[in-house]
């Protein structure tokens, strides 16, 4: 069950518990709580069963835009990611920021940036994975982070992306200390990336916090950086 959905079946049964507390006192029948609760987890199991925990993603993210500044870290976050990508020759098909516009696109998840991942898919099926390419991607996966770091000071998202890093690893059945010495050197390098196009990165930021179209971003970024044919290895 997603970490969400679990989040959310914490707070309500927490808040329903409260209810128990103080019902008598407004006089609320003692089996409206516990219906509460059983209609809540039955929800969220079926949410996580059937939708793939898409309602929990957007009553959770519903609540989160009613902060400005978590938008702005979720910008922030997603530019690192959608620059980097850029520079790293990885196309970038659409992006979203927020679980709502990802569910009218029809994208699973909380929103975030897309790429078209049809070369890595297939080099995976070979059975050998070139450490360009492997360093590419891991590099984009932990842009996001690196990008809050950058702006922030610290990193509250990328959960999602260092699983994506952890399933790939698994995949290539690689050693866990090499894998995260691996996720550290890519976000130093998505770091160094982002502060050497300083420009580009505040420009495509102000970009996407207007919603501007993903080819039109694309244009921006041509106008402020040429694509690198790689990174340096490990």
């Amino acid at each position: 069950m997603g970490q969400l959905t679990l989040n959310l079946i914490a707070i309500s049964i927490f808040t329903v518990t409260m209810g128990m507390l103080v019902g008598p006192l407004v006089q609320i029948p003692q089996a409206v709580p516990v219906v509460a609760i059983a209609l809540l987890a039955g929800i969220a199991v079926l949410d996580q069963a059937s939708f793939n925990g898409t309602i929990g993603n957007l009553l959770i993210n519903g609540l989160n835009r009613l902060s400005g500044d978590e938008r702005e870290r979720i910008i922030h976050h997603e530019a690192g990611h959608f620059l980097i990508a850029y520079l790293l020759n990885i196309p970038v098909t659409d992006y979203t920021l927020s679980a709502w516009d990802a569910w009218k696109k029809g994208l699973p998840g909380l929103g975030g940036v897309q790429f078209d991942t049809s070369d890595l898919e297939a080099t995976l099926k070979t059975g050998q994975l070139p450490a360009q390419t492997l360093n590419r991607y891991c590099t984009v996966w932990m842009a996001g982070i690196a990008a809050e770091q950058l702006v922030y000071g610290q990193a509250q998202g990328g959960q999602d992306d260092r699983q994506k890093f952890s399933i790939l690893w698994q995949q290539l059945q690689r050693p866990i200390p090499e894998g995260q010495m691996r996720q550290r050197w890519a976000a130093l390098q998505a770091k160094t990336l982002l502060e050497k196009h300083q420009d580009a990165y505040t420009a495509l930021v102000a970009a996407m916090s207007a919603d501007t179209p993903v080819n039109d971003c694309l244009t921006l970024l041509q106008r402020h950086a040429e694509p690198t044919a790689s990174t340096a290895e490990v």
